[in-house]
């Protein structure tokens, strides 16, 4: 409470207290009683009356806060639903997106998304989670969905005998639901009720997809009817606009890395980290794209006269025409695209070769596409590749068997040769012994014999000398007889 407000309430007090004592001649006792009492209670009064007041203030204040916030909800709810007409980098609604979503579902198939993996015993079993296990934080079960008015008939989880293709589901950061990550394999639906299937390998695993089954690692399934498909946008970062150096915009590094890790080949991760980007003068004629500006009005039939089903054999027909209604141009075009002076496309080189040479566009920049790939030919590629590596892999163990034996005799040859080296080397070493020995007897024997030849010379001329002098002895004899 103010100090003004005291000191006045003091003298409001002082004053009625005055006047009642200046009536004390003329007013009787119940008078005096009444307006003092009157006092008492409109002072006392005075403070609830205040936090009234005080809390009705607060109460408007949060109304028009309230009414305010409702405006703008309002508005964005508006906004996300229809999206903003005169603002291009709003994007789409949520309508606009919901048939978009719609088309791509068509495109892709049905998807079965956070199956829970049981076991295998004759087949690998999934179950379909609780109704209120995916329920954002703070939503009731109850009030998830309406309760039907009357119970249906209940269906199969996914037909029987269809064809699937499973993942394994994992969470990434900054996505609440779990995110396909692994390819688990094709499979065979052989079981289903309404919460749970039986599936069957339509061929033979590979030894990561067993593993990862057999090891529990694959908790979370999602299955497709059809396998995904390949685009450049999912791998752009979010909010990145297209440039003149990023057809698409920006790559998305870390996403690229973190979902391929180490699984694929360098060149591979180079091509995602590329795609959209300035092209290489090495690059492939199917990646080189072209954006051109046409100079001139021009129009082409894109549109073929044949009409048919999607699954009756593809998008286009021979020609490259459209054939699907999806893709087709309003009535009124009469299948033509048609392009004014100043627009601007990018078409494969070969295309724009074309229209240049024709003089009615000019090009403007070169970009690096990636080629986007058809799942299904990819694992029949993937598969047909395995079973030549398959072969190959027999082929290579038979001739790694063959080389095995023979380095097995050659080690048995070279250990052979060994111990007869050593018995040759320890001959060897005696003969050089005996060698030595000899030559040393032969050196001694030999100066022996010089010895004894000289010795014996020695002799024969002391003989000589001694035959000369018997002869002259002889001589001295017969001469000293006559």
């Amino acid at each position: 409470m103010s100090i003004a407000l005291v000191i006045f309430l003091v003298i409001v007090v002082f004053t009625a207290g005055y006047l009642l004592w200046k009536s004390r001649d003329t007013w009787r006792w119940f008078h005096i009683t009444g307006v003092a009492v009157t006092l008492l209670l409109a002072i006392i009064l005075l403070f609830p009356t205040a936090v009234v007041l005080k809390s009705r203030v607060a109460w408007n204040k949060l109304k028009e806060e309230l009414d305010q916030r409702l405006t703008r909800v309002e508005a964005e709810q508006a906004l996300l639903k229809y999206g903003d007409p005169n603002d291009p980098v709003a994007g789409a609604g949520v309508l606009e997106l919901q048939s978009q979503l719609q088309r791509y579902t068509l495109e892709a198939g049905r998807r079965w998304p956070n199956l829970r993996f049981q076991g295998q015993n004759g087949g690998i079993t999934l179950v379909k989670p609780p109704a209120d296990a995916n329920l954002a934080p703070g939503i009731e079960p109850d009030a998830a969905a309406p309760v039907p008015a009357a119970p249906v008939a209940a269906q199969p989880l996914i037909p029987t005998g269809l064809i699937v293709y499973g993942f394994a589901e994992s969470a990434q950061p900054g996505v609440a639901a779990q995110v396909p990550t692994y390819f688990l394999g094709e499979f065979k639906v052989t079981a289903s009720d309404p919460n749970q299937i039986t599936l069957v390998p339509v061929g033979e695993l590979e030894g990561p997809q067993q593993q990862a089954i057999a090891s529990g690692n694959a908790r979370s399934w999602t299955l497709y009817e059809l396998l995904p498909l390949d685009g450049h946008v999912p791998f752009i970062a979010q909010g990145s606009e297209p440039t003149d150096d990023a057809v698409f915009g920006r790559v998305d590094d870390e996403l690229v890395n973190r979902l391929l890790g180490n699984n694929v080949t360098d060149e591979t991760r180079t091509e995602y980290l590329r795609d959209g980007g300035r092209v290489n003068d090495d690059d492939p004629p199917s990646t080189r794209w072209v954006k051109i500006e046409f100079t001139k009005p021009f129009s082409i039939v894109v549109d073929s006269l044949e009409k048919r089903n999607v699954l009756d054999g593809g998008f286009f027909d021979n020609t490259g025409q459209s054939v699907d209604s999806r893709l087709q141009r309003p009535t009124d075009d009469k299948g033509s695209a048609t392009f004014k002076t100043g627009d601007q496309i990018v078409v494969l080189e070969t295309a724009a070769n074309d229209l240049i040479d024709q003089d009615v566009a000019k090009l403007l920049d070169t970009y690096y596409i990636r080629r986007l790939h058809d799942y299904r030919f990819v694992l029949r590629q993937i598969r047909l590749r395995i079973a030549e590596l398959a072969i190959r892999q027999e082929q290579l163990t038979y001739k790694k068997q063959v080389l095995q034996d023979a380095i097995a005799a050659t080690v048995t040859m070279i250990t052979t040769n060994q111990t007869l080296k050593l018995k040759l080397e320890n001959d060897l070493a005696k003969i050089q012994v005996e060698r030595a020995a000899i030559a040393d007897y032969t050196a001694k024997a030999r100066e022996k014999i010089a010895d004894t030849r000289q010795k014996l010379v020695g002799i024969y001329n002391e003989n000589l000398s001694l035959v000369e002098e018997l002869k002259q002895i002889h001589i001295g004899i017969a001469n000293s007889i006559r």
